[in-house]
C-alpha cells in the first residue's frame, strides 16, 4: 500500500512544492490551492502588504494545520513499519522542512532582530528546532541532514521575505514582478539547487539594478544585501556574524576620484598627501557573507572602472599605494539611473566592465508605470508615504488630503518624474503647506509653452524639433532608445540636441 492514500498525494506533493516556489508568483497561490483544496480562500494573485505592512494571507494557518496533519500521519505510518517510495520520502522531507519553517517562524522573525543588534549572539531557539528535525526526520532511517545548515537556510528565507515585503511596497503587476526578481536574484529559479550550495556560487554573481532616479533602488539592494546565507555554528549555537552589519553603502556620485578610491580600495600610509595612517577600504571590511551596494556607478572614473573589473574577475585588489595583492569576499551590489549601453557608446563605461557586472540585473518600474497599472494604486501608495512622513496615528487623515488635492489639482496623467521620492516630498509639502508646487523647468511648463508657440505659428522648425525631443528624452528619464522610438529621430541626432541644449543654457 503507498504511503500517502490517494487523497493525500496532491495535497503533499503540493505543499513539497511550495517549499521552492516563489512566494511572490502567481505559482504560490496555485500551490496553495492544490494543497488547501476547499479550505482555499482567495486573497487575490499576489502577495502584498498593506498600508499597515501587514501579512494578508489567509491561507497561511490552514496551511500550517494541513502541513502539520500530513507529517504526522505520515510520521506514525513509517514508525509503524509502512514502507515509503523514494519519491515519497522526498515529499515527506520537504513537507518537514515547510513545516518547521512555518511553526519557528516567529522566532526567525525576532532573530532578524536581534541577530543585527547582538552579533555572535548565542541563539537559544535553536536547541528546539534541532530536536523537533531530528525527532520528524528520524523516522526515515537514514543519516540526518546537517540540521544547522537547515536553521541557517530557514533564516535565511525569512530575512527575505521580510525584507522584500516591507520594503518594496505597492500593488501593481509592476511591483509584484519586481519582488519577484528580488526573490529570484536570491534564491535562483532553481531553489532545491541552491539550498544544496547557497554560498558557493551566488556570491560571485554581481546584481545590477537599474531604474529612474527615485524608484528604490536602495531599497531593492538593502532587501538583497540584507538576506544572503549567513552560516550558522551549532557548537557555539551562534551565527557567523550579523546580517545587519555585513551590508554597506558607497555612493560614487557624492565622492570625487581620489576619495573614492581610497575609500573603496584603502590605502597605505603615505600613499598620497594627507594619507597619515593604514586605511582599510570598503572592499576590504565587506566580509565573506556581506555585500557591498555601490549606488551611481555609472559616474565612476574610467580609470576606477579598470580596477573594479579586477575585484570581479579575479577577486583581487591593492590598496593604494600597495603592491601585495588582498582578497574582496564579498557580493558587489551596483545601481544606476543612467542607460550604460548609451554611456558605453559615448565612451563613458567600459563594455567589459558592464558585462561583468550585469550578471543579473533587476529593473525598478517607475511611479507612473505602478499607477497605470493598478486602480487605487496612487491612494495605496499616499498611505504607505504617509505613515512614514506624519506616523500611523495622523496617517489615514493626511492621506485623505493629499490625494484630494492631487485629484483636485494635478493632471490625472501626471508623471510623476521624481517617482516615489516626489510623493513623499508632495505628501510633505501638502502636509506642511496644503499645496505643492511640480517643478517645472525654469518655472515655467515647456509643454505648454512649445504648444502655445505652434498655435501662434512663433516657433520655426529646427526649434520645434529640438525643443519637442528634449521633452520626450526628459519622459523617459534620458532613455535614449526610448526616446528615438517616439520621436524617430535617430541616437546621435538626440545626442547633438541634448549637447546643444547644454551649451546654449
Amino acid at each position: 500500500m503507498p504511503l500517502l492514500r490517494s487523497n493525500e498525494a496532491a495535497a503533499a506533493e503540493a505543499v513539497a512544492a511550495l517549499l521552492d516556489c516563489n512566494p511572490f508568483l502567481h505559482e504560490r497561490v496555485a500551490l496553495e490551492r492544490r494543497a488547501l483544496g476547499p479550505a482555499f480562500v482567495d486573497a487575490g494573485p499576489f502577495w502584498t502588504a498593506d498600508a499597515d505592512l501587514n501579512v494578508t494571507n489567509p491561507n497561511t494557518p490552514r496551511l500550517y494545520e494541513r502541513t502539520e496533519a500530513l507529517v504526522n500521519d505520515v510520521r506514525r505510518r513509517l514508525a509503524a513499519g509502512s514502507r515509503a517510495s523514494a519519491t515519497e520520502r522526498d515529499a515527506y522531507r520537504r513537507m518537514v522542512l515547510y513545516l518547521l519553517w512555518m511553526r519557528f517562524e516567529d522566532e526567525l522573525y525576532q532573530l532578524i532582530f536581534s541577530v543585527d543588534a547582538s552579533p555572535g549572539a548565542r541563539i537559544r531557539g535553536y536547541d528546539r528546532f534541532a530536536r523537533e528535525a531530528e525527532e520528524l526526520l528520524g523516522v526515515l532511517d537514514a543519516p540526518l541532514p546537517d540540521i544547522a545548515y537547515l536553521f541557517a537556510t530557514g533564516f535565511q528565507a525569512r530575512r527575505a521575505f521580510h525584507h522584500i515585503f516591507r520594503k518594496i511596497l505597492g500593488s501593481s503587476l509592476a511591483t509584484a514582478h519586481l519582488r519577484a526578481d528580488v526573490w529570484n536574484s536570491l534564491f535562483t529559479d532553481d531553489p532545491a539547487a541552491y539550498r544544496a550550495h547557497p554560498f558557493d556560487h551566488r556570491r560571485d554573481t554581481p546584481v545590477l539594478i537599474t531604474g529612474e532616479t527615485g524608484t528604490g533602488k536602495e531599497l531593492v539592494a538593502s532587501a538583497i544585501g540584507l538576506a544572503r546565507f549567513v552560516p550558522f555554528d551549532a557548537q557555539t549555537c551562534s551565527f557567523a556574524s550579523a546580517p545587519g552589519a555585513a551590508f554597506s553603502i558607497l555612493n560614487i556620485a557624492a565622492l570625487g576620484r581620489s576619495v573614492l578610491e581610497a575609500e573603496l580600495f584603502g590605502h597605505r600610509r603615505g600613499a598620497f598627501t594627507g594619507a597619515d595612517g593604514e586605511h582599510a577600504g570598503w572592499l576590504e571590511t565587506c566580509p565573506e557573507h556581506g555585500a557591498l551596494f555601490l549606488d551611481e556607478i555609472g559616474e565612476l572614473d574610467l580609470d576606477v572602472q579598470v580596477k573594479l573589473l579586477r575585484v570581479l574577475q579575479e577577486r583581487t585588489f591593492n590598496r593604494m599605494g600597495e603592491t601585495a595583492p588582498r582578497r574582496f569576499a564579498g557580493k558587489v551590489l551596483a545601481a544606476t539611473n543612467r542607460v550604460l549601453e548609451d554611456e558605453i557608446d559615448a565612451g563613458r563605461f567600459r563594455e567589459d566592465l558592464y558585462y561583468r557586472i550585469c550578471g543579473d540585473t533587476i529593473r525598478t518600474p517607475s511611479l507612473r508605470e505602478q499607477l497605470a497599472e493598478a486602480s487605487g494604486e496612487l491612494g495605496h501608495l499616499v498611505l504607505v508615504v504617509a505613515r512614514r512622513v506624519v506616523g500611523p496615528e495622523r496617517a489615514a487623515a493626511t492621506a485623505a488630503k493629499v490625494t484630494t488635492w492631487i485629484a483636485t489639482n494635478l493632471a490625472a496623467d501626471y508623471r510623476w518624474p521624481g517617482n516615489i521620492r516626489e510623493l513623499e516630498q508632495c505628501v510633505r509639502s501638502i502636509d506642511t503647506r496644503g499645496s505643492y508646487q511640480p517643478r517645472r523647468r525654469g518655472g515655467h511648463d515647456e509643454a505648454a509653452e512649445l504648444a502655445d508657440l505652434m498655435r501662434r505659428g512663433a516657433i520655426t522648425v529646427k526649434d520645434l524639433q529640438r525643443r519637442y525631443a528634449r521633452l520626450v528624452q526628459e519622459s523617459t528619464g534620458g532613455n535614449l532608445r526610448e526616446s528615438a522610438r517616439r520621436t524617430g529621430l535617430s541616437r546621435n541626432t538626440l545626442t547633438r540636441i541634448a549637447r546643444l541644449q547644454v551649451r546654449g543654457s
